[in-house]
């Protein structure tokens, strides 16, 4: 049987528009499971033993907002969690797509799932053939919001014949670790673009320059176009 495992994260809310929140960000990994990649997660996992983070659930946001276990470390200690996740994305065979509203521009709750069912519907119309290689695709999310929820059930059901949904919690898989990540470096992106830097992500990146160098180029090349 030839498998396609997505993995779901999502960043934002749909409350209305505020200056802390202005987006809503949807983030899919997409991993054929003929391509192994448990020796990379056994080596992730390793490396985080050696830093004493048995079992860590890598969460992105909190990493470089200095926020719950990671409160009490340095900006070195948490550049080292966030690279070791960006090198496991860089050498492992997978591919992600991230769809985004602005919420500005954006009515009510019912206009903001219409606009991300669309681009997703869009998205796997485009590639509805590679989609119909697998003989199942299985989605993962951990039902964190409800309109997610909605948006992934009525997609995938409406174009795909039999999309199998599992429930996950986020510490027991590492690609959903990793779309967390991704999701968080697209919100930077569409910060950077409308002048919305915050000062912790000033004080975590340090300038713009090297963080589109040493991040978004290079995470960039497993974007599916």
């Amino acid at each position: 049987m030839k498998e396609l495992s997505i993995f779901i994260d999502e960043s934002g809310d749909f409350g209305e528009y505020a200056p802390h929140s202005p987006y809503y960000i949807i983030t899919m990994i997409f991993h054929n499971q003929d391509e192994s990649i448990q020796s990379s997660i056994n080596k992730l996992n390793q490396e985080l033993s050696y830093l004493n983070l048995d079992n860590l659930c890598i969460h992105t946001g909190p990493i470089i907002r200095r926020e719950g276990v990671y409160e009490s470390m340095s900006v070195k200690e948490r550049h080292h969690i966030f690279n070791k996740m960006v090198a496991f994305i860089r050498q492992i065979n997978i591919r992600y797509k991230c769809f985004s509203i602005e919420k500005r521009n954006i009515s009510d709750v019912v206009e903001a799932t219409g606009r991300l069912s669309k681009q997703i519907s869009q998205f796997i119309r485009e590639h509805y053939t590679e989609f119909l290689s697998f003989d199942v695709v299985k989605i993962y999310y951990d039902n964190g919001q409800i309109e997610v929820s909605k948006i992934l059930s009525s997609v995938f059901n409406a174009l795909l014949p039999n999309p199998v949904f599992r429930k996950v919690m986020p510490v027991e898989y590492k690609l959903f670790q990793a779309a967390d990540l991704l999701c968080t470096i697209e919100l930077v992106k569409l910060k950077i673009k409308n002048n919305m830097f915050s000062k912790s992500e000033i004080a975590f990146f340090g300038n713009i320059r090297d963080l589109k160098k040493n991040y978004i180029k290079p995470l960039s090349k497993k974007e599916w176009q």
